[in-house]
């Protein structure tokens, strides 16, 4: 059994309210095949910020082509992610001081009216360490601040949603998260926070283009139109699980080539991208880079790759949709305690998922 420090009488409240495992609503016959989500509540957070201001697309255009896209399949959706961007903060959490969720009023070009007719309006708010607005260079609360926040009283006081959302999506980040970042990346640590609450989530990452520098919006929509079929899908068969979150990747189309069939993936046990430390000198300091293994898990050492079903071996060499799922337990060996959704899970996105 898990075990969490002491709260107070309020906040408990608020954690136990969140805590429950909230099964998604049903779809009425009233519902069409062009809004297959509606009546879904679904939280959208990320690593990337809600800024959507870089040339290259890194800072959280994605969030907006996956608002865009949830919306126009009829769900009901509120943006709550970080300030600033905070890649590869993992679960990291704040454990003191004050967070601020301040609204954005005015959105990124050509998003603004994208969920115009949903009952939240598709509200945007960007979290940020601070006792009062959020200024440009204010510090960010961290994808798994801005989640924790949203479920343990954020959402019912900026939403008015009394209990939990049926869904928590995350991302769509700038470049795909597989094998060792998993364990860095902020959207899959902002989907864990989620699951650890009860609620079942997703997490979202799009490849970036040829260079790797740049993030073509081309990418970010495709991944969004086909994340909103498939999480169409699994509530259709009753698959959406807070038992362990879905890591969804989807590779780069961006040179007008389609995204290869999905495929159910384990996170690869090599690296494709891994922190390097060069020496000033003979100084104490060091300066931080990334380097970058081969696509195809041909590299060496860390960057060696083992597993046939790696994810990075699918998505990068291949070019397919990868799907893993994942939980906040890392303990080795453990037992598969939710076996039958897992395996109800393989077989639709096997069988059944849509494809791009």
């Amino acid at each position: 059994m898990r075990k969490y420090l002491a709260l107070s009488t309020a906040a408990a409240a608020l954690v136990g309210a969140a805590a429950t495992a909230y099964a998604a609503a049903p779809a009425t016959p009233a519902d069409t095949a062009a809004r297959p989500l509606a009546g879904l509540r679904v939280l959208i957070s990320n690593d990337d910020s809600m800024q959507a201001a870089k040339p290259s697309n890194s800072d959280g255009l994605g969030l907006y082509e996956l608002r865009r896209a949830m919306c126009a399949a009829g769900a009901d959706v509120v943006v709550m992610a970080p300030w600033q961007v905070q890649s590869g903060k993992g679960t990291a959490v704040t454990n003191g001081g004050v967070v601020t969720a301040q609204r954005r009023t005015e959105l990124p070009a050509g998003y603004e009216d994208d969920c115009a007719s949903a009952p939240s309006q598709g509200a945007v708010y960007g979290v940020c360490l601070s006792a009062g607005p959020c200024g440009k260079d204010t510090p960010s609360a961290t994808p798994a601040d801005t989640v924790k926040l949203a479920l343990r009283g954020g959402l019912r006081a900026k939403a008015g949603w009394r209990d939990a959302p049926d869904l928590v999506l995350t991302g769509i980040n700038s470049g795909p998260n597989v094998s060792a970042s998993v364990n860095d990346s902020g959207t899959v640590g902002a989907a864990v926070a989620a699951i650890d609450q009860g609620v079942p989530a997703l997490a979202f990452s799009s490849s970036g283009d040829a260079t790797n520098t740049s993030f073509p919006r081309v990418n970010y929509r495709a991944n969004a139109e086909f994340g909103a079929r498939f999480v169409a899908g699994l509530r259709r068969h009753g698959l959406l699980t807070s038992a362990f979150a879905l890591k969804v990747d989807y590779p780069d189309v961006s040179a007008g080539q389609r995204a290869k069939a999905p495929v159910w993936t384990r996170v690869g046990d090599g690296a494709v991208v891994y922190h390097a430390f060069e020496q000033r000198g003979t100084s104490d300091s060091f300066d931080i880079a990334l380097g970058l293994c081969p696509f195809d898990g041909s590299g060496e050492g860390e960057c060696a790759e083992g597993r046939e079903d790696a994810d990075s071996t699918w998505l990068l060499a291949k070019g397919h949709v990868t799907i893993a799922p994942l939980t906040w337990d890392r303990t080795y060996g453990t037992p598969v305690e939710a076996r039958r959704e897992l395996g109800r899970v393989e077989r639709y996105v096997t069988h059944e998922a849509p494809r791009p």
